[in-house]
């Protein structure tokens, strides 16, 4: 968490974590689709989980989302990886003697029927890709492995998830009409739409809408609030051209979005620490359905305090790109990134150091873009972390 009384220790904290952003371990901005051919090759070499998470990844490039572009990617990684994670169960469980399915042919084809769910324009370019990784030489598995058998078992996963996500009130609730008036966030004009994220939707962990909710931001007016909102006009008049592209950095409001983003870490991670199908599997599907939780809680706090974004409080801060369509406390961007690099952090201990500065860095660029306040990313940070700890104690079997 950043917290108040560790200000003097964030400059550190970006000088180690900025030297990331620079080197072979930033997070991929984008992973572009290739050609069937050369995919295959090696193929065997990585995960079927990562493989088809990096494809899910790059889809969200080649069909962007529409609206609601930051939650419509959380949620289809989400479904994605939990239908992966559940295929894997599944044809571990269809193990029969001597011949079993073959578990990378079903998390690869649990994730070609979710992924023709969400992209149908690509469900052919999907199913050819398909086609070509269980043609490849070096398939996964010994010669006891079935790929039939455990492509059928795929494709019944996949299904069923699809049918939890058309039943996930997924953009179903408003948030109600903003309240007016001194301290409260002020939506963009018309015909603009305030943005819903996962508000609403049901989660996988929680049992109550507001489990999560923090507690409400300082007054507006008070001291607390006045010293967040100096910080962050001090920080506006003296940006530094590092700040500006630290804050656009970490930005990624364009595919594959800040889900994507970390979920090209979190796939880096697991073949670098060389983890099994299973267990691959089984970080995506944590990790994505605890940032699916976090941001649905985030949500429900952002509209129930409906708070009053850095700029509109003082119209002397200026931004470094334009505000999100939603109110600021607190910080989507931190509740995402809490609960993933939290699951993330459980998986690989050795990697905590470094997760835990993504976390430090990645709440640093809203405050250095001038659209959040400190308060914000700590309360963000804590329902993450909150989200990944309800998501490691419970079950997606």
């Amino acid at each position: 968490m950043i917290s108040r009384t560790k200000a003097s220790h964030w400059p550190r904290a970006i000088v180690a974590v900025v030297s990331l952003s620079a080197c072979g371990d930033a997070p991929t901005r984008l992973v572009q689709p290739s050609a069937p051919s050369a995919d295959a090759v090696k193929f065997w070499e990585v995960t079927a989980s990562t493989r088809w998470n990096e494809r899910a990844a790059a889809l969200l490039a080649q069909y962007p989302p529409a609206t609601n572009g930051q939650a419509a990617a959380l949620r289809m990684l989400s479904y994605v990886s939990v239908a992966q994670y559940r295929a894997v169960l599944a044809a571990d469980a269809g193990k029969d003697g001597s011949t079993h399915p073959s578990v990378s042919a079903a998390v690869s084809a649990a994730s070609v029927a979710v992924l023709s769910g969400f992209f149908p324009l690509a469900t052919t370019a999907l199913e050819t890709q398909l086609n070509t990784d269980l043609a490849a030489p070096g398939w996964p598995g010994a010669k006891n492995d079935d790929p039939a058998s455990g492509e059928a078992i795929g494709r019944t996963v996949g299904a069923a998830v699809l049918a939890q996500a058309a039943t996930d009130n997924y953009l179903a609730k408003s948030p109600g009409v903003p309240p007016v008036g001194p301290g409260y966030w002020i939506p963009a004009p018309a015909p603009a739409a305030i943005v819903r994220g996962l508000y609403g939707v049901r989660p996988f962990f929680l049992t109550s809408a507001d489990e999560l909710r923090p507690p409400p931001p300082p007054a507006f007016g008070s001291p607390d609030f006045l010293a967040a909102l100096a910080e962050v006009r001090a920080i506006s008049d003296t940006r530094t051209a590092e700040q500006v592209r630290i804050a656009n950095f970490w930005n990624t409001a364009t595919p594959p979005f800040t889900s994507g983003t970390q979920n090209l870490i979190a796939d880096e991670l697991i073949v670098a620490h060389h983890r099994t199908e299973r267990e691959a599997a089984r970080i995506l599907a944590y990790a994505n359905a605890a940032a699916f939780d976090a941001q649905s809680a985030c949500f429900e706090a952002k509209f129930a305090y409906w708070f009053i974004r850095p700029p509109q409080a003082d119209s002397a801060i200026t931004t470094v790109f334009t505000m999100p369509n939603h109110p600021s406390y607190p910080s989507a961007h931190a509740c995402i990134t809490g609960a993933i690099m939290s699951v993330l952090m459980d998986a690989f201990p050795s990697e905590r150091e470094r997760l835990e500065g993504i976390i430090t860095i990645n709440g640093l660029s809203r405050v250095y873009a001038g659209i959040h306040y400190r308060f914000d990313i700590e309360a963000g940070d804590e329902i993450g972390r909150r989200a990944a700890a309800l998501a490691l104690a419970g079950s997606l079997e």
